[in-house]
């Protein structure tokens, strides 16, 4: 039986310091200790991914929290199915003892740590919802303010009529026409029916 952590912080400027020291205290091994730096939306990461394909059958995996795992209900349900039944691998979540698949071996025990699991998963994905609902909020909020998100508006250069007028005649290739503008292809174009619809 192996001892696996897995740790998850939503982003590279996070610091997962915590719950590495939350993990070592179970005395893993630095080489079993997996730490994913994304977002918990989906399982699609590098390091969970890893260590999926490394446990087997009695290994025991040790996750800081719930919303560790991930943050999408469904998925953490279908993933805590996945690892716990169909492979055979004990998971205990440090900050929630309840959720400990090793002492829950009799049927009244796993559908007391299945139940929890439900609940709790269900909490993290209505705190996604959350977070995102309030961005929408907040940005809508900004908008109205005058707030511009997003790269600023390429500008035009001071002699856009000239050029494009020089172009137009073809005394300009276009290569040429979007090295003066310092524009790609695309943007040149759009900035060219622009101006010509302010004409």
């Amino acid at each position: 039986m192996e001892k696996y952590g897995y740790a998850r912080v939503s982003g590279a400027d996070q610091n997962e310091a915590r719950q590495i020291h939350a993990l070592n205290a179970k005395g893993i091994l630095p080489e079993n200790l997996f730490i994913d730096k994304q977002s918990g939306k989906d399982f699609q990461r590098e390091s969970y991914q890893k260590l999926v394909n490394l446990l087997q059958s009695g290994d025991l995996l040790y996750v800081p929290s719930i919303d560790r795992l991930g943050r999408n209900y469904d998925e953490i349900i279908e993933q805590w199915r996945i690892l716990t039944k169909t492979m055979g691998v004990d998971i205990a979540v440090l900050d929630m003892p309840i959720l400990d698949t090793r002492p829950f071996k009799d049927i009244i025990g796993t559908f007391t740590a299945d139940l929890i699991l439900q609940v709790l998963s269900f909490v993290a994905h209505k705190e996604r919802e959350n977070i995102r609902q309030r961005q929408a909020e907040g940005i809508a909020i900004a908008k109205a303010q005058g707030v511009k998100f997003g790269r600023p508006e390429k500008e035009i250069p001071a002699n856009f009529a000239e050029l494009v007028a020089k172009w137009e005649r073809k005394e300009i290739k276009t290569a040429e026409v979007l090295e003066l503008c310092n524009m790609s292809r695309s943007t040149f174009y759009l900035k060219l029916r622009k101006f010509k619809g302010s004409r």
